[in-house]
């Protein structure tokens, strides 16, 4: 059995006019063809779908059966076409992004995404939170389709665009005699012998390897007392006095009351925050459109 859907349009034309002729001019075709295609369609199916002669047209119990049944595909074509053509256009669809814990909290970016889903509502962001190096695997293996994250060594199947530079600010409690400082800024170096609150070496985050590297610049080795696994968890330990640190700028957004957040005199103190992806992974309509949105803003 091989029937087409062209047949299914002719038979409902047959069926909602009950009238060959009507119908042939509804379908642009004169009426011995439709006629022929009808035979076809019955002879296909098995079945009489309509009993006529020359005054009347009527649906069969097999007819009216079948144009439910025809109806119902037709539709779900119609269905799968305007699906299609709104995947296409970036309308419909899934996207799903590694991100850093300080993505939330750049502007650049929150302002991207709340201005894609604006624009379109019925596409489904699915947010993943994990550190830089994590990310990677999961960009490989096609999981993530973008990963927002911190500058840091990419295999080379990996590429990436740059979003922000960002400046990195020292973390101090409020008491501290680095919060004193007037206008709010320090040098790198003021830094030096202060106990640290910082990222556990095992996280593997590219901010540990950067931040350790910055301070190297100026012969500082820091004092690291406490090791944890989120800057949320850094801000609470200095929060308590336990230590100072060092974080992206954008965490200056989370507001506590015992926090001061230092400017770093040093034009070195910046951060990049890249938007990676795989290099060979064709990327949907609707990703795509959300990485435009990221880099104009």
């Amino acid at each position: 059995m091989n029937i087409e859907l062209r047949h299914l349009r002719y038979f409902i034309a047959v069926a909602e006019t009950l009238h060959f002729g009507r119908a042939a001019e509804q379908l642009h075709m004169s009426q011995p063809p439709l006629s022929q295609q009808i035979q076809i369609l019955e002879q296909q199916i098995g079945a009489k779908l309509f009993d006529r002669n020359n005054r009347n047209v009527r649906l069969t119990p097999a007819g009216k059966q079948f144009l439910q049944q025809a109806w119902l595909i037709i539709e779900q074509v119609n269905q799968a076409a305007d699906r299609a053509g709104r995947i296409h256009r970036g309308e419909l669809g899934e996207i799903t992004i590694g991100f850093t814990s300080s993505t939330p909290f750049i502007q650049r970016i929150s302002a991207s995404l709340l201005a894609f889903r604006q624009q379109n509502p019925a596409v489904h962001i699915q947010m993943v939170e994990t550190n830089t190096k994590q990310q990677i695997e999961p960009l490989l293996n096609g999981t993530f389709d973008m990963g927002v994250m911190r500058n840091t060594d990419l295999p080379g199947a990996l590429s990436y665009r740059l979003l922000l530079r960002e400046a990195l600010v020292a973390v101090v409690h409020r008491d501290h005699p680095l919060a004193k400082q007037p206008g709010g800024h320090i040098s790198i170096v003021q830094l030096a012998n202060q106990p640290f609150v910082f990222f556990d070496r095992k996280v593997g985050t590219a901010l540990y390897d950067e931040t350790l590297r910055l301070l190297k610049q100026f012969a500082i080795t820091p004092y690291i007392t406490q090791e944890v696994g989120e800057a949320m968890t850094i801000i609470g330990l200095v929060s308590a006095g336990l230590g100072v640190s060092i974080l992206p700028a954008s965490f200056a957004r989370i507001r506590v009351d015992s926090i001061c957040y230092l400017e770093l005199e040093e034009p070195e103190a910046m951060t990049e925050v890249w938007l990676a992806t795989l290099r060979d992974k064709e990327l949907s309509a609707s990703a795509q459109m959300l990485i435009n949105l990221m880099l104009k803003q």
